[in-house]
């Protein structure tokens, strides 16, 4: 009783100056579920979208603010803050990726609000515990459900938290955050409803079972580093030799994180999904989930295990060429175009891994070369915006049916809509990594931290699987050009001002990219190191 009494409370210090882009996500959230209480029912689409908008970019030009005022470690690598009580690490990283999920959610939210079905509305449920075929889901057929916002703002917010976490426990709670509103969106699509509700529930059924996984890493990292704190565990680490509860722990940890990016053997949710889920939910998810797990897994691994490289770097060898081998592979024989674009993301997923194996100390590094943290996160911008957009083409073909993703049924595409042919043609190539692409200098970077690192059989492997992909996208051109159309064939929706703006400007960076990369190239270099 005297100790408690001669305690004294020591009030946590909270950065709200260099929070509060993040706040500002949440509060909009927040705003949106209030919306859907308060405002009547034709009132709620365009409020919502322009709260949604308008937070996003709000927020975007926030983090230009915080990134600028980031103090200085004195390092010359390192700039930062913690902005909670180490549980929340404000560096460059955490910025560049906080713009990067915030870009995405800009364009998700212009895909959402795209409105071109039947009675004018857009392509989610209105209701969404309507079950198929019945008098209740007649009755909900012309309304808009517009709580889809929110829950896009929730999960953005769960992502930002995501990549900037300081502790495994706030990293384990952002993964549940952004993980559980896109288990609801994935189940929302107007047609084909079945489909859509199977795959939120495998979704939702194979992320309980990864987060289970990451968990149960957690308990075991904890008992053998006695905290949760990536600076701690990174002294326990380099001071412990008997690291047995590590590396299981650390495995554990691995399965949910790459289970989130859509590695092999923890792909299987990703060809259902894509396909099952609405096209503007596929598009923000392959593009925003992604850039925030492989910024969660980089600083987990770079800051947390960075004195355990050897121990965790074969096993991403394996799962690198692996992932590639199954991504690729699978991507050769498939029909439908959201599952070949998905088994297409797990090859893509392959080559991101290819580049985390590069990952090394600031010290083992050479000075002026590209780092795997620049590499990686210049991937992930040029994959981002090119799925994207490929995404987005997607879903404007369509027939009195609906959307039409089978990809015999886009022959003769480039004869009666030659713009979004050649569009979506620029989008395959890109992939494919040609020349003058975005995708051609996301891969050299990639490749080229790698190879410096030794891991040229990963490399081989890669460029090996990047040669096979070349086959299924150009597939897909060949359908488009050189198939005569018919009375089978999609035909093209003319986009609205918001669909159109998000296939422009990702056409547009993909050109940019892959013309005059230097200036992302160096914003991801200016980012510098994660702070520890």
């Amino acid at each position: 009783m005297i100790a408690l009494a001669d305690a004294t409370f020591v009030r946590p210090h909270i950065a709200y100056g260099s929070l509060w882009p993040i706040l500002v996500i949440y509060g909009a959230a927040c705003a949106g579920v209030g919306i859907e209480a308060v405002l009547p029912r034709e009132w709620r689409y365009l409020s919502q979208v322009l709260l949604t908008l308008g937070s996003l970019v709000v927020a975007l030009i926030g983090v230009g603010f915080v990134a600028h005022a980031l103090p200085s470690l004195g390092d010359g690598a390192a700039r930062g803050l913690f902005g909670s009580e180490g549980t929340i690490a404000l560096d460059g990283p955490a910025m560049f990726l906080w713009g990067l999920v915030l870009v995405f959610g800009i364009g998700g939210v212009l895909l959402f609000a795209e409105r071109r079905v039947e009675g004018g509305v857009t392509v989610f449920a209105g209701q969404a515990a309507a079950l198929p075929g019945t008098e209740t889901e007649r009755r909900a057929s012309g309304l808009e459900h517009t709580e889809v916002y929110p829950l896009l703002l929730f999960a953005i917010g769960g992502m930002m938290l995501f990549v900037s976490s300081g502790d495994l426990l706030t990293m384990f709670v952002a993964l549940e955050v952004l993980s559980l509103p896109l288990y609801l969106l994935c189940g929302l699509a107007r047609r084909r409803r079945l489909l859509s509700q199977e795959a939120a529930m495998k979704y939702f059924l194979l992320g309980a079972f990864s987060s289970g996984f990451f968990l149960y890493g957690v308990a075991l990292i904890y008992g053998y580093a006695g905290s949760m704190d990536f600076g701690a565990i990174n002294e326990a680490v380099a001071n412990n030799s008997d690291q047995t509860l590590l590396v299981i722990g650390m495995g554990m940890l691995a399965v949910g994180l790459l289970f989130k990016v859509g590695a092999a053997p923890f792909q299987a949710w990703m060809p259902d999904v894509y396909q099952g889920a609405p096209t503007a939910v596929t598009a923000f998810m392959a593009a925003a989930t992604k850039a925030a797990a492989f910024g969660a897994m980089l600083r987990l691994f770079y800051v947390a295990f960075g004195s355990a490289r050897w121990t965790w770097q074969p096993m991403m060898w394996v799962i690198a060429i692996l992932t590639m081998v199954v991504g690729t592979v699978l991507a050769l024989v498939q029909s439908d175009m959201k599952r070949m674009l998905a088994y297409s993301s797990i090859a893509h997923t392959g080559f991101l891994l290819t580049g985390v194996l590069g990952l090394r100390s600031v010290a083992d590094q050479n000075p002026g070369a590209i780092t795997s943290l620049q590499a990686v996160m210049f991937y992930l911008v040029t994959y981002g915006l090119t799925t994207l957009g490929a995404f987005a083409v997607v879903a404007l073909v369509r027939d009195s049916a609906g959307e039409q993703s089978t990809i015999q049924r886009w022959s003769g595409l480039g004869k009666h809509s030659p713009v979004v042919a050649g569009v979506f043609a620029l989008f395959l190539l890109a992939m494919a990594g040609i020349p003058l692409t975005s995708g051609f200098t996301g891969k050299w970077a990639v490749f080229e931290v790698a190879l410096s690192a030794g891991a040229w059989p990963v490399v081989i492997v890669a460029v090996l699987a990047s040669a096979a992909a070349a086959f299924f996208y150009v597939r897909v051109i060949v359908v488009m050009y050189f198939h005569e159309p018919d009375s089978e064939s999609a035909y093209v929706t003319h986009p609205s001002v918001l669909s159109a703006s998000a296939i422009g400007v990702s056409a547009a960076a993909t050109i940019a990219l892959g013309l005059v990369p230097g200036p992302v190239l160096d914003l991801a270099s200016t980012a510098g190191q994660f702070i520890r």
